[in-house]
């Protein structure tokens, strides 16, 4: 039997995830695929917040009060986490958690924007600098009561990363996973040509605007046309500038492309918030990692090394 790829969607983390291998054996591919979508069950425990006994309900839980001893797993995540906030000078934060649900929710009709001293003084708990670390003892602790920590802005890449993993381990040379759009891949489709991945157009549905090659490499995107807000006539993004607890604007979507599935879902978000300039210039000057960004008035910016097809 020639190679193939082999396909599986689903329903992981709050999201759909498509998971491919490429392998002339069906039954082994499913078999890979199946271990690949169990690392992923097991990390949505881990990281998630919609059950009491999650070690991040646990640290939010303790804000204020102690330290918790977590996982070498979480703990290392966490320390990875604050690394990339302190690189975007906080515009990625894992205690946006913080920010009260009853100031921003866009699964319901919003019809104004909070005051702006409203919105900032929701987010005086949004600081990174205010989770300790104790790598000897393995515990983290937030220093304020009500801080929270969520991995929303992480944790799909970091499962994507680890299913691939997973499946690598087991022998498959060749395949996707496929997180809602942040996918990570590696070896080559079954005629040995590369993966390639379409750049959505933002302004409409199901329209691409141009293919990357991205063989052995990761892809995450950030829009703000896959939620948002309407209020007098504007679109506000659902993402929300920490800085601020305004939605950012400027910026229709951030494509990032990247070694490693965890740090292109990190870096999207803090793209949008930073702007055009600073985005671009943040990732000019790091390695092994490119953007496109289309802004409001849909124009392409690009960093330095990419190259489209």
């Amino acid at each position: 039997m020639k190679n193939k790829i082999f396909k599986v969607a689903a329903l992981l983390m709050g999201n759909q995830f498509e998971i491919s291998a490429v392998s002339d054996n069906e039954e082994n591919a499913n078999k890979c695929i199946n271990a690949g979508i169990e690392e992923i069950k097991r990390i949505e425990k881990l990281l998630t917040t919609f059950h009491d006994s999650s070690e991040t309900n646990l640290i939010n839980r303790n804000a204020g009060i102690e330290a918790v001893k977590v996982s070498e797993e979480i703990f290392n995540l966490i320390e990875r986490s604050i690394r990339i906030s302190s690189i975007t000078q906080g515009a990625f934060d894992i205690t946006y958690g913080s920010i009260d649900k009853s100031l921003w929710n866009f699964d319901t009709q919003m019809k104004s924007l909070p005051d702006k001293d409203t919105a900032k003084e929701m987010v005086r708990l949004i600081n990174y600098q205010n989770i300790v670390l104790d790598r000897e003892h393995t515990t983290v602790f937030l220093k304020e009561k009500g801080m929270r920590i969520g991995f929303g802005g992480i944790g799909k890449g970091y499962a994507a990363e680890m299913a691939k993993n997973k499946m690598q381990q087991l022998g498959i040379t060749s395949g996707i996973v496929n997180a809602s759009g942040d996918l990570t891949t590696w070896g080559f489709q079954p005629n040995g040509e590369e993966w390639t991945v379409g750049i959505a157009n933002p302004n409409i549905s199901g329209e691409v605007f141009s293919f990357l090659k991205i063989s052995g490499l990761a892809v995450a995107t950030s829009g703000n046309y896959e939620k948002f807000i309407m209020v007098d006539g504007k679109k506000y993004s659902h993402t929300i500038d920490p800085r601020t607890g305004l939605p950012v604007t400027g910026i229709k979507s951030v494509t990032i492309i990247t070694k490693n599935a965890e740090i292109a879902d990190a870096m999207a978000t803090p793209v949008t918030i930073m702007g055009v300039k600073a985005g671009l210039h943040m990732i000019n000057q790091m390695k092994d990692i490119e953007v496109v960004i289309i802004d409001d008035h849909d124009k392409i910016h690009h960093s330095t090394n990419i190259r489209f097809n």
